[in-house]
């Protein structure tokens, strides 16, 4: 299973791998491509070791992940005031499981945007199952060109999705056509932090391994959203990195200290094992040439979110929200 054949799926792993060895301008250029094939062989991997809502979550002591990401969607559907009745868009929504779970809480009619094919697939999948149809459905489509008229939705929201945006200006000023005037925008965005040194090596490399490990043509400050968000026409209302807030640190799950056996595929030992089985089945010909390679970026990119988030150089949730100005 895997959004691409058995036969494709080697020289997608070697195009993916060759976009992140040449420069920015690159990727940008072919965000969608550089996204597409990043969750094409990815998205089993999450769902199998991380679940339905691919995000992290502020973290209480003694608070289970999944109850700690609940929480967080919880939180941000509270913050935009949702409820039955309003018509919103959930921009690069993956499989769905943040739209399902807020529509649930929220009463809200939620439309997910989402490029890649094999994800809406495993999203509709999901949607039936837990018969959220009446409240959820899914778009195919680039969130820097909706497909939706002007001021159609009445709140949107992104949660660590417009970090794959090749530019957060003409995504923002995308996200304000289609909103009412009035209307709040909001969510939680992947940034670096003022502790990141552009010129320390070893800051270099967790940038570089993050995006890799995470389909990112590159990744951003925090005060360069807030810039970004005004250049777009956008009133900010509230800007916070909360990784700061968080009781347990948000990259705990991925450190091993979880220590139940739900968690196990995310931790360094469990990743190994998984590692280790992709080798064997390959051999095997069970899985694809190349699916090794994924999970070698994928650790990658899990270690270097650790090492990201210990060194407060990266944050996964700068929340912001921000208003369509009302007309004169």
């Amino acid at each position: 299973m895997s959004g691409v054949s058995k036969d494709e799926f080697k020289s997608t792993v070697e195009t993916y791998r060759g976009l992140h060895a040449g420069e920015v301008t690159a990727r940008t250029t072919r965000y969608a491509e550089l996204v597409n094939q990043y969750y094409d062989l990815s998205t089993d991997f999450y769902e199998f070791g991380w679940g339905k809502s691919f995000h992290f979550a502020t973290r209480r002591h003694g608070e289970k992940l999944s109850d700690a990401i609940a929480r967080h969607e919880h939180f941000l559907a509270d913050a935009l005031k949702l409820h039955s009745g309003m018509k919103v868009v959930d921009l690069g929504c993956g499989v769905g499981g943040p739209m399902r779970e807020i529509a649930r809480v929220s009463g809200a009619e939620i439309v997910g945007i989402n490029n890649n094919a094999y994800q809406i697939e495993r999203g509709w999948k999901h949607t039936r199952t837990e018969r959220m149809g009446d409240l959820c459905s899914f778009v195919k489509s680039d969130f820097m060109e909706l497909p939706h008229q002007d001021e159609t939705f009445d709140a949107a929201y992104t949660i660590e999705a417009s970090c794959h945006a090749p530019d957060r200006v003409g995504l923002f000023r995308e996200i304000a056509r289609t909103l009412k005037p009035g209307a709040v925008f909001g969510g939680y965005e992947w940034c670096l932090t003022d502790r990141y040194d552009e010129n320390n090596a070893r800051h270099q490399q967790i940038k570089k391994d993050i995006e890799e490990g995470n389909g990112l043509p590159d990744i951003a400050y925090t005060w360069q959203i807030d810039e970004w968000l005004k250049e777009a026409g956008l009133e900010v209302i509230r800007t916070q990195d909360l990784a700061p807030t968080s009781e347990v640190p948000w990259f705990e799950a991925l450190t091993g200290r979880d220590r139940t056996l739900k968690s196990f595929p995310r931790t360094p030992i469990g990743r190994v094992v998984t590692n280790n089985a992709t080798k064997i089945m390959e051999k095997l010909r069970l899985a694809p040439k190349g699916t090794t390679q994924v999970s070698d970026f994928l650790n990658a990119g899990a270690d270097a979110l650790v090492a990201g988030g210990q060194q407060e150089l990266f944050t996964p949730m700068y929340f912001f929200m921000a208003r369509k100005v009302q007309p004169n």
